[in-house]
């Protein structure tokens, strides 16, 4: 103690722990090591920039001021005041690495630790003393990392033998010589000759960098990005990394091998493969998909940060933070990389800078996001020194935040504290990013057609075929339409149609979304409306842009209902289906003003269209399951129905029954609305009138005017089909399915239920049907009369121009497999337990599982498959609005019902094979338990 205290005194030492960031603490680390090494006090006292060094690390990190306490050895690199001054020269590091594995003959790999920990205390200091800037910290960090794995594969070519020619590639940040202090380091191995001698020296080089010692590791290393990921071999020839990019590797692989350079081994065999790469990282044509993969799983990544409570924090995947920056910067690369070798940096700063210096970006965005990149970078620096971990959020801790801020360099200032002044400033940051980066890629592209900016018209027609935009034309028009003139309207529009044609480029179909939008706002008024409801409800615009990308149904409901716009961004609204009664009470009220029969039923009409679009866009931007919609649709047809025979108040007792899939509640958009009309009387003036009132129902809903079509209703499922009244008594019904009613016809009673009109009817009717469907026991005649109904089906019934293999509706294990499935267990063991009397199909799935008459993993394979089907064929009506029962035949159509299905890397591929899958599994349920088949 009695030396420490007057070195602790000495004037430069005060002034120099005055300064620190912790001034407290960094007087305890300074005590503590003249305690255990008081051979540093006189050089601690004379050397002023010895001293600054100490403090510097002992305010960020703690590991190197506890490592440096346990091994003063560590601070050897300091000695040379030249070592602090200059950025070491790339090849120096790996003669020092192979003298440090020299030097320890008993353990080689011990002085290689031991090396790399000095190498990063200099780093360090140089860093936070600001002798070097960000870049140099990144590559001298890449330096430190390339020389310790090139001794790592000197050991282990030593000890495994000869392996053949072997090479290191860095990918990543050591790749783009931009490392972090606790970034992993991540590698490909790629070999010629005996692999399974290469094997080994891979697998010797990993434990080498990994295995712990006092000194801690020497880096992290990750091969995780290699072909297969973990479940891969570690290294692989030139020709199996071929095979494998041409065959299997995804978008999100190719982007990786941006960064892709040899490090270590043998450098013919590196040049060799990065020279391979490029034909698959810059194809001659990039598909949109491509791109459109890369930018959804960056989207995912954001999406757990959210759900994480991170956005704000997150330094790297938050809003506006590190991610940004990167992925547009190769983003960018891939677009215009192809035709432009010179914006080929795996560097992100270095390629940030060619992507402005060519006119890809603009110049003040270069160097807005430059500076953002050194700030944040700089802050993850200071987060990951401190424990030498893997951090990238900011403190939750006040503490630890203000702790952080003093790191930076920040200090109380009058009544500006330094953490308020960090947060500020990394407020602003991030607000920065984010603004240029949902403007980066569209707000040129729109100069350039203009005539205007550095970009030329081929590489803005390049980009937009990039992001999906195929017709240049049409956006061309589209922007000269919306955003020329010198209106508040022009200024609104050409303000927020970068961020419009960004969003509306995530949708299946941009050139739909596009055309639509232009018909949305045509007119000045509507335009100008729009422009002003877009500016106070983004979160609404977005939405528009995805649902007009989306649907032709939706967009063309919302240009006749443009004041629905503003409700999409209200959550509460969407998240809230509606009930039957709710929907009744408020078709009613669509009739209620009205004086003439036609208006109201044109009313009908507008109100089941403005309902229609509400339930769409409650579907489409995923706030309602498959049966929710089918509940709300079936709600829908109810409710017109409901409202249409409540205007023609018939002088009879009269109810409208639903089967078939409205009877199930479990309507598609593109249904027809299966019903059964009875009524209660007995002579013929009780049976004109239910007639008529039966004829008028179906004409005024099935009509099809300008305010297009209520629902088709389809009442042949009646006694004598088509042949018969439209209408009959309950007598009636009950003669006939006494006297003549075939297996088929009871069969369909499955699905009878009250859907309008008089409820004490309707239920009498329900109840009278029960006997002669649920028999006790259900006959083996009428067993196998179900089975040859639906083989017959199967064989006549998909349509000429349909695809057979993949029809939604009627082929193998698809939708109507598994509603006979459910329909024949419900009519063999509905009579004993009445708990299976339900009409919906995924209900009855559920019932028959739980009571023990279907294997739970069976019911899973039915649900599967129709909630996949049903899913698709609803989607595929919203998106072209025209019915289809079957994938589309056609490859531009089935690739865009596949994105809006959330298949992204070869989306029509995926979608068929997910279409395979589900329904093999499905029909070998229905071949064992509705066929019988062992």
């Amino acid at each position: 103690m009695s030396t420490v205290l007057p070195v602790l005194q000495a004037p430069e030492v005060v002034e120099v722990l005055d300064r620190a960031a912790a001034p407290r603490q960094a007087r305890l680390a300074l005590t503590r090591l003249l305690e255990a090494h008081p051979e540093l006090a006189d050089r601690l006292a004379s050397d002023r920039i010895f001293v600054s060094a100490l403090v510097a690390l002992s305010d960020a990190s703690r590991s190197l001021s506890e490592a440096i306490i346990a091994d003063v050895g560590l601070l050897v690199p300091l000695d040379d005041p030249d070592s602090l001054t200059a950025e070491c020269p790339h090849d120096q590091y790996t003669t020092r690495a192979l003298q440090a594995v020299a030097e320890d003959a008993e353990d080689p790999g011990r002085g290689l630790r031991r090396w790399k920990r000095q190498q990063l205390v200099r780093i360090a200091v140089r860093d936070l003393l600001g002798l070097s800037d960000l870049p140099v910290v990144g590559r001298e960090l890449a330096s430190l990392a390339e020389g310790c794995l090139r001794a790592a594969l000197g050991m282990a070519e030593a000890a495994v033998g000869d392996g053949g020619q072997f090479a290191i590639i860095g990918m990543g940040k050591l790749g783009g010589r931009e490392l972090n202090y606790s970034s992993d380091v991540d590698v490909l191995f790629v070999h010629r000759g005996n692999s399974a001698a290469a094997e080994r020296v891979a697998r010797h080089v990993l434990t080498t960098m990994a295995r712990p010692t006092q000194h801690g590791i020497v880096f992290r290393t990750d091969a995780d990005l290699r072909p297969e990921g973990r479940a891969g071999p570690l290294s692989r020839s030139l020709d199996a990394y071929r095979a494998y990019w041409e065959k299997w590797a995804s978008n999100w692989e190719f982007q990786a091998l941006i960064k892709a350079r040899p490090v270590a081994g043998d450098p013919e065999l590196g040049r060799a493969f990065r020279e391979a790469t490029q034909p698959h990282v810059w194809p001659d044509r990039l598909d949109p998909d491509a791109v459109r993969e890369i930018r959804l799983m960056k989207a995912r990544a954001e999406e757990e940060v959210s759900k994480r409570g991170l956005t704000d924090r997150e330094i790297k995947r938050g809003r506006g933070g590190l991610r940004d920056i990167e992925f547009a910067v190769q983003l960018l690369q891939l677009v215009h990389g192809r035709h432009d070798p010179g914006i080929r940096s795996p560097n992100t700063l270095e390629a940030l800078d060619q992507l402005g210096q060519a006119g890809y970006v603009d110049t003040s965005q270069v160097r807005t996001l430059d500076s953002a990149y050194r700030f944040l970078r700089t802050v993850e620096h200071r987060l990951q020194l401190r424990e030498e971990a893997q951090v990238h959020s900011v403190p939750s801790d006040t503490a630890e935040r203000t702790r952080l801020a003093r790191v930076l360099g920040y200090r109380d200032e009058g009544t500006s504290p330094a953490l308020e002044q960090f947060e500020t400033a990394h407020r602003r940051q991030q607000a920065q990013v984010r603004s240029i980066h949902e403007k980066l890629f569209f707000r040129p592209l729109l100069e350039a057609i203009a005539g205007s900016g550095p970009m030329s018209q081929e590489a803005a027609e390049e980009r937009l075929a990039a992001f999906g935009f195929q017709d240049v034309t049409h956006t061309r028009a589209a922007l000269e339409e919306l955003t020329t003139g010198l209106s508040r309207r022009s200024q609104l529009m050409g303000q927020l149609f970068p961020l419009l044609l960004e969003w509306l480029s995530e949708t299946p179909d941009p050139d739909m979304g596009l055309l639509q939008l232009r018909r949305l706002a045509e007119g000045r008024a509507r335009s100008g409306a729009l422009a002003v409801a877009f500016r106070e409800a983004p979160g609404a615009a977005e939405r528009v842009c995805r649902l007009l990308g989306s649907s032709r149904l939706v967009g063309d409901a919302l240009r006749r209902h443009p004041e629905f716009v503003p409700s999409l961004e209200d959550d509460e609204f969407l998240a809230r289906a509606k009930g039957r009664d709710e929907l009744v009470e408020e078709a009613l009220g669509t009739l209620s003003w009205r004086t003439d029969a036609e208006e109201r039923q044109e009313g009908v009409r507008r109100f089941k269209r403005r309902e229609l679009l509400r339930i769409a866009s409650r579907d489409l931007l995923g706030f309602a399951t498959v049966e929710e919609t089918a509940e709300e649709l079936a709600g829908l047809a109810e409710a017109c129905v409901e409202a249409t025979l409540r205007d023609l108040a018939p002088t009879v007792p009269f109810a409208v029954i639903g089967v078939g899939r409205l009877g199930g509640r479990e309507l598609s958009y593109a249904s027809d609305i299966d019903v059964l009309f009875v009524y209660d009387g007995s002579g013929p003036e009780d049976f004109d009138v239910a007639e008529k009132t039966a004829t008028r129902i179906i004409s005024g809903i099935g009509a099809t005017t300008a305010e297009g079509q209520t629902f088709r209703i389809d009442a042949n499922l009646r006694p004598e089909g088509k042949q018969g009244p439209l209408a009959r008594s309950l007598d009636g019904y009950r003669q006939y399915y006494d006297n003549w009613a075939l297996t088929w016809e009871f069969q369909s009673l499955l699905k009878a239920r009250p859907a309008a009109g008089d409820h004490e009817l309707a239920d009498r009717f329900c109840s009278m049907a029960e006997p002669y469907v649920f028999l006790d026991p259900f006959p083996e005649e009428s067993i196998r009369e179900v089975r040859r109904m639906k083989a017959r089906v199967e064989r006549e019934r998909i349509p000429p121009g349909e695809d057979p293999q993949f029809h939604l509706k009627l082929g193998r294990g698809s939708l109507s497999d598994v509603e006979w499935t459910v329909q024949l267990l419900q009519l063999i063991h509905g009579a004993t337990d009445p708990a299976l009397r339900t009409t919906s199909t995924v209900d009855g799935l559920h019932k028959l599982a739980e009571r023990g008459h279907l294997a739970r993993r069976d019911a899973d394979a039915l649900e599967a498959a129709y909630r996949f089907c049903e899913r698709a064929r609803n989607l595929r009506y919203l998106l072209t609005s025209t019915p289809g029962d079957s994938l589309p035949t056609d490859g531009a159509e089935a690739k865009r019902l596949a994105r809006l299905m959330g298949y992204t890397h070869q989306p029509v591929t995926e979608l068929r094979d997910e279409y395979r899958r589900l329904t093999r599994r499905s029909r070998s349920v229905v071949e064992r338990v509705f066929y019988g088949q062992t």
